[in-house]
């Protein structure tokens, strides 16, 4: 029978097992000259340690840690690859998936907060048609409805070479990723006003082709690559999130503690996000200027990288973790 949930055994649960588990940092630290008995040992204690977090304070940064920590170990028993290899292959298979399942609830936050600012942001193009000018500036505005009168509203994404256009739009992609996550220093104030900002000029643009008739056109243009583009800048606000509220909520960590937990696991998962903004950077630099595409290739794009998302960020994760508590019960 369980027992109940009771926070604030947490912290004398913490204090008891942090000896065990910085014991099993030290010997992944160790390399190839760790004892591969000795972890396996140590293994089944961190399953037994992670199975009782789960259910007493499952929301926990000790849950986290625990987390992040058993898919290491994981990864070291029971991969027979080189090393090098399996590190990087792994990180994205198996450490950042567990990671991320455990800033689920940063993501809702994070996706709810840039849909407001969307909505926030049509709405005002609605009610004022200025307002896309104010946001989007007027060089874009003008040259958006020249491209409009000329019969090729999508043109701005064939002003440029396509290799040009891929290198800058793939590095600003990333620095905004960047921008957003390191904002949540500011207590994830910072992160949720970049939020609210890219949010905004979002819903300006869409609504401004709404007012020119052409919403779906626009749409299955620019959501080839923007599919995977604003997904991953709400991730990297998610990122930002789990950094931010590692300040304000340390739980039983100190402060200066959780704080480090919380930058280590956000600037993995804004790591993670580097090949999702490659991608992206292609398809707008080398398929969003298709625009003669039927809607039926454009629209299958669109669904593919947004299956991508669902899948490897959210669906994967949770199955990946019930496996995890599968395996921690056996």
């Amino acid at each position: 029978m369980l027992q109940p949930r009771c926070p604030l055994c947490e912290k004398p649960f913490s204090l008891k097992k942090t000896p065990r588990w910085k014991e099993f940092e030290s010997l992944l630290a160790a390399g190839r000259s760790r004892n591969p008995d000795q972890l396996a040992g140590l293994f089944v204690q961190l399953t037994d340690d992670l199975s009782f977090a789960r259910t007493h304070y499952p929301d926990s940064q000790t849950t986290a840690y625990l987390n992040a920590l058993t898919a290491r170990v994981h990864q070291s028993i029971y991969r027979n690859r080189k090393e090098e290899k399996s590190r990087f292959v792994n990180f994205w298979r198996y450490e950042l998936p567990l990671l991320f399942r455990s800033a689920h609830r940063q993501l809702l936050y994070s996706a709810i907060i840039f849909g407001l600012a969307v909505l926030i942001g049509a709405v005002s193009t609605a009610h004022d048609e200025r307002f896309p000018r104010l946001i989007l500036g007027d060089g874009y505005v003008n040259m958006t409805l020249e491209n409009i009168r000329k019969g090729d509203p999508m043109g701005v994404y064939k002003s440029e070479g396509q290799f040009d256009m891929f290198g800058y739009i793939t590095f600003n992609n990333i620095m905004v990723a960047l921008r957003t996550f390191a904002s949540g220093l500011l207590f994830s104030f910072g992160t949720g006003i970049l939020l609210v900002y890219n949010g905004i000029r979002l819903g300006a643009f869409q609504y401004f082709f709404y007012t020119q008739g052409l919403l779906v056109t626009s749409a299955l243009s620019i959501w080839i690559h923007g599919t995977l583009e604003i997904s991953a800048i709400v991730i990297a606000g998610c990122a930002g999130l789990v950094m931010g509220n590692s300040l304000l909520f340390p739980g039983t960590f100190s402060r200066t503690e959780s704080f480090k937990l919380g930058a280590l696991r956000g600037l993995k998962i804004v790591i993670g996000l580097v090949p999702v903004f490659i991608v992206a950077g292609f398809l707008e630099s080398f398929v969003t200027r298709l625009t003669e595409w039927p809607s039926w290739a454009k629209l299958a794009v669109i669904l593919l990288s947004a299956f991508f998302i669902l899948w490897y960020f959210i669906i994967y994760p949770i199955r990946l973790n019930r496996y995890a508590d599968i395996s921690g019960q056996d």
